[in-house]
């Protein structure tokens, strides 16, 4: 198998990993969270935008990705690739 094309692979599996385990850490923080509290910390996470529970909502949804940018980022940084 030629791995010249696939020298990148590491890099995008630890960023998705990243990525991956920040959503799960979220959604494990949620569990067993009535819908109120839910609500209530959707649009609390949406306050410090501006804006309410649906600014929450991209709020949140931007910590996974914001975890595997940055993970992407700081491994194409110190690679040699």
């Amino acid at each position: 198998m030629n791995n010249n094309n696939n020298k990148n692979d590491g890099k995008e599996v630890a960023a998705g990993v990243a990525g991956a385990g920040t959503a799960a850490a979220i959604g494990g923080a949620a569990m067993g969270a009535s819908a109120a509290e839910i609500v209530s910390g959707l649009a609390t996470a949406g306050s410090l935008v501006g804006g309410g529970m649906a600014a929450g909502v991209a709020v949140v949804a931007a910590v996974p990705i914001a975890a595997a940018v940055a993970v992407y980022g700081l491994i194409s940084l110190f690679s040699d690739d």
